[in-house]
């Protein structure tokens, strides 16, 4: 069967997320990105009006939102902003979406859970964020899920790449910097490659091609699936992994969570359960040790 290869608008251009995305989603269709620094179309999604034309405009036949307000820290004091691109944004995406027919598959993150307990989370544990940042991307679930869009959504954590701000570049850049270190040990999660939260995104898109080359997530549709590296790791773990395999001589020191304050309140632990996308969709990230060493070996590369 012939038919024109569906419109794909991505939300986020630069971001880590994003910016791998533009790639891992160039098979599946025609990809648009909206945002600025570059975008194919320059977007401030705080802009209501402006986000609705833009979708009536293009008309595409996939949303793919990878932007969010993610200054976790900031965004304590910054709470309306926050809400406004991590809530109410993603709430009129799944009102167009709904409107145009148009499927919206958008991201969250572990920040969602209170962290207070010892298992991966999984999909349908009962959320308790403690931060600005995790209440507002909380509200943004939830307002997609309203909208009775055909949307799915993908939770994921402790995202790390090659290029951004991220834990990865941070930590590589203080131990050319410094003698020594001091990092929170008692904080767990999941660290996971951007690089391979885009690849698994395309894999899971892949088997929601309907007939006439469009997109549609059938029996799926308002979902959420969590996706991210297996394995768990604090901070301090992932920190010296990163110094073991870049040989430096900086010196590691364990942080308690009271020993670093930080203005927002971060999981003690928020490990997820991916059993589910497996299950689905048939689709594992690797260990998070795994998935560094792939990382750091296209950074030697």
């Amino acid at each position: 069967m012939n038919y024109e290869s569906p419109r794909i608008l991505l939300f986020g251009h630069n971001g880590q997320i994003a910016w791998e995305l533009r790639r891992s989603l160039a098979t599946l269709g025609s990809v648009v990105t909206a945002g600025l620094d570059g975008a194919d179309h320059e977007l401030d999604l705080g802009d209501g009006d402006a986000l609705r034309r833009l979708v009536h405009e293009l008309n595409p036949g996939l949303m793919v939102n990878a932007a969010a307000y993610t200054a976790v820290d900031q965004a304590e004091s910054e709470p309306e902003l926050a809400r406004r691109l991590n809530a109410d944004v993603v709430g009129e995406m799944g009102q167009l979406g709904a409107a145009l027919n148009c499927p919206v598959l958008h991201y969250s993150t572990d920040y969602v859970f209170s962290g207070k307990g010892d298992r991966p989370w999984k999909e349908n544990d009962e959320p308790d964020p403690k931060s600005v940042y995790g209440k507002t991307k909380l509200d943004g679930e939830r307002a997609l899920l309203a909208s009775r869009a055909d949307c799915l959504i993908l939770r994921t954590a402790w995202v790390y790449g090659g290029r951004g701000r991220n834990f990865l570049l941070s930590m590589q850049r203080l131990f050319r910097e410094k003698d020594s270190l001091g990092v929170v040990a008692d904080q767990f999660g999941a660290p996971t490659w951007s690089r391979l939260i885009a690849e698994a995104t395309a894999q899971l898109l892949a088997q929601c091609r309907t007939a006439d080359g469009g997109f549609s997530f059938g029996e799926h549709r308002e979902e959420i699936f969590h996706l991210s590296a297996e394995g768990q790791a604090s901070w301090f773990d992932f920190a010296r992994a990163i110094l073991d395999a870049g040989n430096e001589s900086c010196r590691l020191e364990p942080l308690t969570t009271g020993e670093y304050p930080t203005a927002a309140v971060r999981p003690a632990y928020s490990v997820l359960n991916n059993n589910r996308l497996w299950q689905v969709w048939g689709i594992r990230l690797p260990h998070w040790r795994e998935s560094l060493a792939l990382c750091l070996e296209e950074q030697d590369g």
